[in-house]
């Protein structure tokens, strides 16, 4: 089963008012685990850079200017996502974005139906707790040292290991090989054991006849 773990960085916060997005981060997944493909563009916004925003990720307007705009990459972008379901932290945001841009580049919007937003899954998991990428990484104890400022390819790839943990993590011991993490499974040698004797004694039948005689109107006498 295929899924992309995804992320995007932006100038801000709504599309509708000129803000663009300025990087994406894309992790293959198959089977909830990354298959190693990754797509990873930062992209010229043909605007300025918000300095709050820039708080955010660190990509400043110099930077990005030395990289393609969104109509050179939207292909490629949507050649790697294909029909796959989107694993997004916040859906609503990152597909506003990505929609806003394909809808810009005369391309169809993906339906919100596409993605599967990890943010519901840790509220419904864990009830009135943090639920931001950084807290379930400790929850999970997963190393996000690297992260001292957001990036969509390291949030991408950490997101995919929060996916997996939020889908119940790994498993270990349920191999069907006859080996399993190193140790051989064999079979335990039965035992014979001596029949039961079940017939009753003669004082177990008058006990039993004492017993049904204080039933009143039992139904196998009607």
């Amino acid at each position: 089963m295929r899924e992309i773990a995804l992320d995007t960085e932006t100038t801000g916060f709504d599309p509708s008012t000129g803000d663009r997005i300025v990087e994406i981060g894309c992790v293959e997944l198959d089977n909830y685990m990354a298959t190693g493909r990754v797509f990873h563009r930062y992209i010229n916004p043909e605007r300025d850079m918000p300095a709050e925003a820039f708080k955010v990720h660190g990509l400043s307007e110099e930077f990005l200017k030395k990289h393609k705009v969104m109509a050179q990459e939207i292909d490629a972008f949507l050649d790697f996502i294909g029909d796959a379901k989107l694993v997004i932290h916040n859906a609503e945001f990152d597909m506003k974005f990505i929609n806003a841009e394909l809808i810009r580049h005369k391309r169809m919007p993906l339906p919100m139906d596409r993605a599967i937003d990890t943010v519901a899954m840790a509220r419904k998991m864990f009830p009135g707790a943090q639920a931001n990428l950084d807290a379930l990484c400790r929850r999970f104890k997963i190393d996000n040292s690297a992260r001292t400022k957001h990036g969509a390819l390291l949030d991408a790839e950490l997101l995919a290991e929060v996916y997996l943990e939020l889908r119940g993590g790994r498993q270990r011991g349920f191999s069907l090989s006859e080996e399993a993490e190193g140790r051989r499974v064999t079979s335990a040698k039965s035992r014979a054991r001596p029949p039961r004797v079940h017939a009753p004694t003669d004082d177990e039948l008058a006990a039993h006849t004492a017993f049904l005689e204080t039933i009143k109107d039992p139904i196998w006498k009607q």
